[in-house]
């Protein structure tokens, strides 16, 4: 079994990437929602995509932008895969030239049957938490993945370097997404915990 892949997100900063990419992290998430507290101008973005290896996966995280907004920040940070995290529909999901990943927010055992209606490469779960799209540092309970595809599945929500490799275990998810657990700051990054969790998620 390959090991499961990390993404690190809320990245806004070349060097809090760097040092992510070289504890190992496969993906880097960059969120263009400007009220969050990880927010990324586009030409920042874009800088620190020009200093990635080509192999890095480079997200954008969107909530309820326009088509034509998507459109053009991934063009101009040069991103290679889109990340829906707001309320889009299974049609505003499909025709992209990219990756894409659609978040979930797991209330209860019914959202593989909402997650079955997105032809996305991947599915993004977090814990729900009224009134806040994700990154609440809540962890979701196993079972209500039940009926997710496992292959598309990556997994968020309170993930720590202390937590995950348990996660990993009882899910067994394609990927794995923190943000939160692996900062001194909002939306800056400690390098030490991204190599603990980057390593132990790899272990599991």
């Amino acid at each position: 079994m390959a090991p499961v892949r990390v993404k690190i997100c809320g990245v806004t900063s070349l060097d809090d990437a760097r040092a992510a990419v070289d504890a190992g992290a496969e993906a880097l998430g960059f969120n263009f929602s400007t009220p969050s507290p990880r927010y990324i101008a586009p030409a920042v973005a874009a800088q620190i995509s020009s200093h990635l290896p080509p192999a890095v996966c480079r997200i954008g995280v969107f909530v309820n932008a326009t088509r034509e907004e998507v459109a053009a920040v991934a063009r101009q940070a040069r991103l290679t895969a889109l990340q829906f995290h707001g309320d889009e529909s299974p049609e505003f999901c499909r025709g992209w030239a990219y990756k894409t990943l659609k978040a979930l927010r797991v209330r209860d055992a019914r959202a593989a049957h909402e997650a079955a209606r997105y032809a996305v490469d991947f599915i993004l779960v977090d814990a729900y938490v009224e009134g806040q799209p994700g990154g609440t540092g809540t962890r979701i309970a196993p079972a209500l993945l039940t009926g997710f595809d496992r292959t598309r599945l990556v997994l968020a929500g309170g993930l720590t370097p202390d937590t995950v490799a348990e996660a990993v275990r009882a899910v067994r998810p394609f990927g794995v997404d923190v943000a939160s657990g692996v900062e001194r700051a909002p939306g800056r990054k400690d390098a030490a915990l991204m190599k603990r969790f980057v390593a132990n998620a790899h272990a599991a």
